[in-house]
């Protein structure tokens, strides 16, 4: 059974992804240019271009998949506001940055009302700050 998600251990780590291939694709890299540097030419040079793409479509795979997350996850806090907040605050609901509705969404929607209130009062714009905020955590184990 998993552990109950907090602000302590919210972060997603994906063992295979960011310690067995991130790792073997940089090591990659620095095996092919060190082979660039012992025995120049066309081949190895190549190999080095191609181990640097890899990398970075790995890389670029993980970012454009967390990016069409939060997309989803903003649209997902919209409507949620729109059902719980109370109604001198969903006029509001577009004045929240992205960075502020990925935060929010780990607030219960007993304590989103007045979350919300203190995030646009206060101008919390760090997804950390607003994130140690949060008193009644509301998981999201759904993400990338």
């Amino acid at each position: 059974m998993a552990a109950t998600q907090t602000y302590a251990n919210h972060a997603r780590t994906v063992p295979l992804f960011h310690f067995v291939v991130l790792p073997v694709l940089l090591i990659n890299i620095l095996v092919t240019a060190y082979a660039l540097v012992r025995a120049p030419g066309l081949f190895t040079g190549w190999s080095v271009l191609v181990a640097v793409a890899i990398f970075l479509g790995a890389l670029f795979g993980r970012v454009f998949a967390l990016t069409a997350q939060n997309r989803l996850i903003r649209l997902e806090e919209r409507l949620r506001m729109r059902e719980v907040l109370p109604a001198e605050l969903r006029g509001r609901v577009g004045e929240f940055t992205p960075e502020q509705l990925i935060a929010l969404r780990f607030a219960s929607d007993g304590e989103l009302a007045e979350l919300s209130t203190v995030v646009l009062r206060d101008n919390v714009q760090r997804r950390d700050a607003i994130k140690k905020l949060v008193k009644q955590w509301r998981a999201d184990d759904l993400r990338v």
